[in-house]
C-alpha cells in the first residue's frame, strides 16, 4: 500500500483513460466483497437507535420527495451540533440506515441532523449539493430545538458526503440565504471523501448515473474551489482503501493548505466501510479525532 505522500496529486483529463484502472480504484463495494454485512449491521443498528432515541424524525427541509431529515437532542444544552451526510456516491443509501452514527454522535455529547438528498440520476450533483446546504440552514436554525449551540455545527460526511460536507464549510451562506451569517460551518470531517470529481466522469459504471459534465466537475469539486475564508476540515481515509482514495484525501490539503485542512490520516486496518464502525466505536482513533473537533 502507497503512502500518501508517495501519490499524486492531480488527475489530468487523458486523452484516452484506463476506465478498467478506475473502475478497481473507484468500485468500493467491489473491493469490499462482504460490504453487504456492513449494510445489514447498520441498517439494524439504526432501526434500534431510531426506536430507543427520541428524535424528529422525517422532517421536510424542503419542498422535494427526499428533502427531509432525521433530528436528534443532545442531552445537555449549549452542545456542538453536527450535520451527518451519508454516502452511496450521490446514488444510493439513505439516512435510515446511518442511525447509528446519530447514536455516537448523542454520546459525544453533540446533537445530530441526518439529511437524505435527491439521489442521483434524479438530480446532478450540484443540486444535491445545495439541498444538503438547505439541509444544513435547518440545523442552523433549529440549533436550540435541539439543546445545541449554533456556533458549534459541524458537518461530517462519509464517501460522496465527504464532497458535500467539505462544501458546506467552502458555502458562502449570506450569498445562499441572505437570512444567514457568512459563517454558518465552524468546522468538518471528510471520511473517506472525493474531493476532485473528474476521475468519476471518466469511470463508466458511475457516470451513467451521475451524468456529471466538466461544468459541474469544477463547480462541484471542493479541491478545486477557493479554500473557505474560515474554519478547518479533517481528512481521513481507510489505509486498506484504493490509492485513488488516498490521493483524493491528500489533494484536499495540497488545495486548501495546512491552515484549512490541518489534518489528514490514513487509518490503519480499514477499508471503505469499516471506516464508519471505527467513527461510532468509543475508544477507536476515528472516534477520539471527532471528539476533539466537536471539543473546539
Amino acid at each position: 500500500m502507497p503512502r500518501i505522500d508517495d501519490l499524486p496529486h492531480h488527475y489530468p483529463a487523458p486523452a484516452q483513460p484506463d476506465t478498467q484502472w478506475l473502475e478497481r480504484m473507484y468500485s468500493n463495494r467491489r473491493r469490499v466483497p462482504d460490504h453487504g454485512d456492513y449494510f445489514a449491521r447498520w441498517t439494524a443498528q439504526s432501526t434500534q437507535l431510531r426506536a430507543g432515541l427520541p428524535a424528529m424524525l422525517d422532517v421536510a427541509y424542503g419542498e422535494a420527495p427526499r428533502e427531509r431529515l432525521d433530528a436528534f437532542a443532545a442531552q445537555r444544552r449549549g452542545a456542538p451540533l453536527v450535520v451527518f451526510v451519508h454516502g452511496g456516491y450521490w446514488m444510493s443509501m439513505d439516512k435510515s440506515q446511518h442511525g447509528f452514527i446519530a447514536g455516537a454522535l448523542h454520546d459525544l455529547g453533540a446533537a445530530a441532523v441526518l439529511p437524505n438528498y435527491t439521489l442521483c440520476p434524479q438530480a446532478g450533483i450540484p443540486p444535491i449539493t445545495l439541498q444538503v446546504a438547505r439541509a444544513v440552514a435547518w440545523a442552523w436554525r433549529h440549533a436550540d430545538e435541539l439543546n445545541a449551540d449554533a456556533r458549534r455545527l459541524t458537518v461530517i460526511g462519509h464517501s460522496a458526503g465527504g464532497q458535500l460536507a467539505a462544501m458546506m464549510l467552502a458555502c458562502a451562506w449570506d450569498v445562499f440565504d441572505p437570512g444567514l451569517p457568512p459563517r454558518v460551518v465552524r468546522s468538518a470531517m471528510g471520511v473517506s471523501g472525493l474531493y476532485d470529481l473528474q476521475p468519476l466522469m471518466y469511470t463508466p459504471s458511475l457516470q451513467e448515473v451521475l451524468r456529471l459534465t466538466p461544468e459541474q466537475v469544477q463547480r462541484a469539486s471542493p479541491a478545486r474551489l477557493p479554500a473557505p475564508a474560515h474554519g478547518r476540515l479533517v481528512s481521513v481515509v481507510g489505509a486498506q482503501e484504493s490509492g485513488e482514495y488516498l490521493r483524493q484525501s491528500h489533494l484536499i490539503q495540497q488545495a486548501w493548505g495546512r491552515v484549512r485542512v490541518p489534518t489528514v490520516a490514513a487509518l490503519p486496518g480499514l477499508n471503505h466501510f469499516s471506516i464508519l464502525d471505527a467513527l461510532a466505536t468509543r475508544g477507536h482513533r476515528l472516534n477520539a479525532m471527532a471528539r476533539e473537533l466537536l471539543a473546539r
